[in-house]
């Protein structure tokens, strides 16, 4: 009977643990500007310490190669608000949430420049995912190693 208890209580903790680190991956195509077309690939966690979101991201201009990481930050007081600084600073979003999709401004570090910025939730296959994971994972392991 102990080892039955002992189990089910190993169960449930298990259970919580793969819970709370759950994540939601998901794909955004759009254009800023109404002409240049972009991909986002944002990736939302449950903050370990806090319960809050936190946000990993990258995008990049369709026609160029490269990813450019993003620093989002959620407003605190309307969650469907969101700023988003590329990293080295070379402009910023802010962007508001509409049911899945996205809307908003595209600044430049210098701020004469405002760029309207429209996104649409893409769906993604498992292989898809894994894909931008990898590009997730290797921008931000070359912007931030050591």
């Amino acid at each position: 009977m102990k080892k039955i208890v002992l189990s089910f209580l190993f169960s449930l903790l298990f259970l919580n643990f793969t819970k709370a680190q759950s994540s939601k991956n998901t794909l955004y195509k759009g254009t800023i500007d109404g002409k240049i077309n972009v991909t986002f690939y944002i990736k939302a966690e449950e903050n370990p310490c806090t319960a809050d979101l936190m946000y990993t991201s990258i995008y990049r201009y369709d026609k160029s190669g490269g990813w450019i990481q993003l620093n989002i930050t959620q407003n605190t007081k309307n969650e469907n608000q969101f700023a988003l600084v590329e990293h080295g600073f070379s402009g910023m979003m802010i962007l508001t949430k509409e049911g899945t999709n996205f809307s908003g401004l595209w600044i430049s570090p210098d701020t004469k420049k405002q760029l309207k910025v429209v996104l649409k939730e893409a769906s993604m296959s498992k292989k898809d995912i894994e894909s931008y994971e990898k590009k997730l994972e290797k921008v931000n392991y070359e912007n931030n190693d050591c």
